[in-house]
């Protein structure tokens, strides 16, 4: 059962659809929830609208940011804002020392000045507990995604699955589940022995460009380029790439449609395909690691009040 947050006051910063499921789920555990960005959203009951980020930072205990985090810029991606949200130096600062931000993704200029502002930064994106469960809806919309780009069926077909981590495997059970042929592509010598376990073909990232020209269709779930110039040569013209991996992914998009290649780039999946399940996962796991948080945050403030 998820911790009451009778209480406590949490801030709400854009996104996408999850929200508009996380908001009540939230509520129903006593949080008072404070939006920024929700102004083209569907009226939600008992939240309150902030003018701005500024303006939120300094009513709230929590701030929670999307998944996704922001671009280069400091720019929240907000689905139902009518106006830019940055997160940028003067919101910063504005953080009291007290409130810990939570982020799906931040960005190494983000993480270098929460330390340097002695910002209590907590990335989830890092977090076995969501991973594991976005992978769900992750793997079915990508299947979903190669189903509407290929003209073969999936049952039946060589597909390959690019990184064996929390997300590769629950798309590679899924996928020999519909009845592919897959093959599971990893470094490391567990993972390889078992995806044999698992009924899968093995192949060690270092053979990849040996045997990549026999898949029909490849999801990568690796955030570097691995589909480089080099291996794309070798992959068949009328194959389907799925990118799962966070942007930029991991394929060079622009030579592969130079060769013809249909490549997809499939970032933020749970909130696209399944944002009411995505929005719920969110609201099993926040309330414990935002009381656990705070509870440090108290800890420490106490601590240096008694010093």
């Amino acid at each position: 059962m998820s911790a009451g947050l009778k209480g406590i006051r949490l801030a709400v910063i854009g996104g996408d659809d999850r929200e508009l499921y996380l908001i009540p789920e939230l509520q129903k555990l006593g949080a008072y929830i404070v939006g920024v960005g929700f102004e083209k959203a569907f009226p939600i009951p008992g939240l309150t609208l902030a003018s701005s980020l500024q303006e939120a930072v300094g009513q709230v205990d929590v701030l929670l940011f999307p998944m996704f985090g922001t671009d280069e810029r400091g720019v929240v991606k907000a689905k139902y804002s009518d106006q830019p949200i940055v997160l940028n130096k003067e919101v910063l600062q504005a953080i009291p020392a007290r409130v810990p931000l939570i982020i799906g993704f931040a960005r190494p200029a983000l993480k270098s000045v929460a330390e340097k502002m002695g910002i209590q930064l907590v990335e989830t994106n890092t977090l076995h507990e969501i991973t594991i469960l976005n992978s769900i809806p992750s793997a079915e919309g990508a299947i979903q995604m190669a189903m509407e780009a290929t003209t073969i069926t999936i049952h039946g077909s060589e597909s390959m699955v690019l990184g064996l981590g929390r997300c590769g495997w629950t798309l590679a059970r899924m996928l020999q589940g519909i009845g592919a042929h897959v093959t599971g592509v990893a470094r490391k010598s567990y993972d390889l022995a078992r995806a044999v376990e698992m009924g899968f073909h093995a192949v060690h990232f270092s053979d990849l460009e040996d045997k990549i020209g026999r898949a029909e269709l490849i999801f990568n779930t690796v955030p570097h380029l691995i589909l480089d110039r080099g291996m794309l040569e070798k992959v068949a013209r009328d194959a389907v790439i799925v990118d799962l991996a966070s942007i930029p992914g991991g394929t060079d998009f622009e030579y592969a449609q130079m060769l013809g290649i249909k490549a997809l780039l499939a970032p933020g999946l749970p909130g696209i395909v399944a944002p009411k399940t995505a929005g719920r996962i969110l609201a099993q796991i926040y309330p414990q690691l935002i009381l656990r948080h705070l509870t440090t945050m108290n800890v420490t403030v106490q601590s240096l009040v008694e010093v």
